[in-house]
């Protein structure tokens, strides 16, 4: 079923960790026109700022965003209240997506604090995930909710 496109807006921004929280507020300003519940913008804001922190972190070395690393995300609204965003980095790609989907797997070293749980948090905050990616050229993620909204009475 098509569904039809009601509003969409899309950010580039350079790949530094400050810019996750714009991020989560572009997103959850935007999901904001269908009056969804808090528990729904709270789900977007986590599942975006895990998305992006990826790209932040897997995506670019520091050299990289010295050199204009950009992350862009698109949000797109339609009828219903259903909510697709798209998170695109040109970094460097993940070889095995269905490795790196898998809980607690990390590309990190040792020495840094990170789980591993990225591609988890967000599928468990999403109604969808996909992931696309290709070695040198980036990964793009869409994450899709169909969001419990005022409008379509459904949270009430």
């Amino acid at each position: 079923m098509k569904r039809k496109l009601l509003n969409e807006c899309t950010i580039r921004f350079p790949a530094f960790s400050r810019n996750e929280s714009l991020s989560r507020s572009v997103s959850a300003a935007f999901a904001a026109q269908f009056d969804p519940t808090a528990a729904d913008i709270a789900a977007v804001k986590i599942a975006v700022s895990e998305a992006v922190t990826n790209a932040v972190v897997h995506a670019y070395t520091d050299r990289d965003r010295a050199e204009n690393a950009r992350v862009e995300m698109s949000v797109r609204l339609y009828e219903g209240g259903f909510l697709r965003i798209i998170i695109k980095d040109k970094g460097r790609g993940i070889s095995d997506v269905e490795q790196a989907m898998k809980p607690e797997f990390t590309t990190a070293p040792e020495s840094e604090e990170r789980s591993g749980l990225g591609f988890t948090v967000m599928s468990s905050f999403m109604d969808s995930i996909k992931v696309r990616s290709a070695v040198g050229r980036g990964t793009i993620v869409t994450l899709e909710k169909q969001l419990t909204t005022y409008e379509n009475g459904e949270n009430e």
